[in-house]
């Protein structure tokens, strides 16, 4: 018999064991592999060309102060600014408080100048340009409400104390997020009461090299106002908005380290058991002439095999899952996507070796220090 057929038999002996450990880890596996893509998808947004280009001018102490819709001309103004939108989340509920999607009062004219991946046909353009109460939706949120042009929405108001009525005149397609819902910013000021006041400008720089200069361009113009601005990138924006959520990587983090831990203890409890009940022949194996090192090769190789079958199922049952369902729908709209790299599947079974290799050295241990007649005694 090969070693290999002679490993596998060992592993086979109790099937039952078997199959509830390799599950066990299967199942710890996709759990981490899930986490360890949900961290990425939240703590790492997704940065292309265009959005390189782009800027936000918020308040300088939070996102929940807003400022004066003058400040709009001036930033127009700043040398490098190719284009500059009103941007203004609004945060309203459609029917249900879980019916949550991303709302922003925009210039329409300007919005599509600075998101230039997304892509609108031009006659649907046209309409929510032109029409006060106009809005454009993204096509995720389209199918998830099953919305068709010429819908007629509300929006609760719960930020804002105004309940704006829409009409969806524009599918937009393309881009990092296709979630958004958009609106004229002079309807939501005209129904606000003409406040003249704005959450975020979102401005398109002309180049990379213009970023930075910009930036600081702004700040300089607005320091020692009634309203100080802070202007960071788009990617920067996006960490900031992601750290109110408290640390998430602390918490994920702590949850894997968890899920490791309990695999190390499932599957070094299965080869001790395994190994316990194998002494006998394990003497016998020392006494025919196998030396300390075969024998660590042998327990080594069962465990390495377990702990990496469990892997392969979960990690690569993972990677199907998310691959073949609407991660946008199953959460509701909290991830836009939900993509298990081969990144994230090497370090998966990358570690399920080093727990099947780790697992395996108490049991090798003590298979080595066992001599060939207390082996023989214990097990007669």
């Amino acid at each position: 018999m090969s070693p290999a057929g002679f490993v596998l038999r060992n592993a086979m002996r109790n099937k039952r064991r078997l199959t509830l450990t390799v599950l066990s880890v299967a199942l710890s596996l996709f759990l981490f592999t899930m986490l360890q893509t949900a961290l990425r998808e939240m703590s790492a947004p997704v940065e292309t060309e265009d959005s390189a280009l782009r800027v936000i001018t918020r308040h300088r102490v939070s996102l929940a102060n807003v400022l004066p819709v003058r400040y709009e001309n001036r930033i127009r103004q700043v040398q490098g600014v190719e284009a500059v939108s009103k941007f203004t989340w609004f945060g309203g509920i459609y029917q249900d408080e879980r019916n949550f999607f991303p709302q922003f009062a925009v210039d329409p004219d300007v919005i599509f100048r600075i998101f230039t991946e997304a892509n609108v046909d031009p006659l649907q353009m046209k309409a929510f340009q032109s029409e006060r109460n106009a809005a454009v939706v993204g096509i995720k949120t389209m199918e998830r409400f099953g919305w068709k042009l010429g819908d007629r929405i509300t929006l609760k108001g719960t930020i804002w104390d105004c309940n704006p009525e829409l009409v969806i005149r524009a599918v937009y397609r393309g881009g990092i997020d296709e979630t958004n819902l958009m609106f004229h910013h002079d309807y939501f000021d005209e129904l606000m009461g003409r406040l003249g006041l704005v959450g975020t400008f979102w401005i398109k720089v002309r180049s990379p090299d213009d970023v930075q200069p910009v930036i600081e361009a702004i700040d300089r113009s607005f320091r020692n106002t009634e309203a100080e601005t802070k202007t960071e990138t788009e990617r920067a924006f996006q960490l900031g908005f992601i750290s109110m959520f408290g640390n998430i990587r602390m918490l994920i983090g702590s949850i894997s380290t968890v899920i490791v831990f309990t695999m190390i203890l499932v599957t070094a409890s299965t080869m001790s058991m395994a190994i316990r009940e194998r002494m006998r022949e394990i003497a016998v194996l020392k006494a025919m002439g196998f030396n300390g090192l075969h024998v660590v090769a042998l327990i080594l190789a069962e465990s390495f095999g377990l702990a990496l079958t469990g892997g392969l199922i979960g990690c690569v049952g993972a990677w199907l899952l998310f691959s073949n369902v609407d991660i946008y729908k199953l959460s509701q709209g909290f991830f836009i996507k939900f993509e298990v790299t081969p990144h994230m599947l090497a370090s998966g079974l990358l570690l399920a070796g080093l727990l099947g290799v780790i697992s395996s050295l108490a049991p090798a241990w003590a298979a080595i220090r066992m001599p060939v007649v207390t082996g023989l005694k214990e097990l007669d």
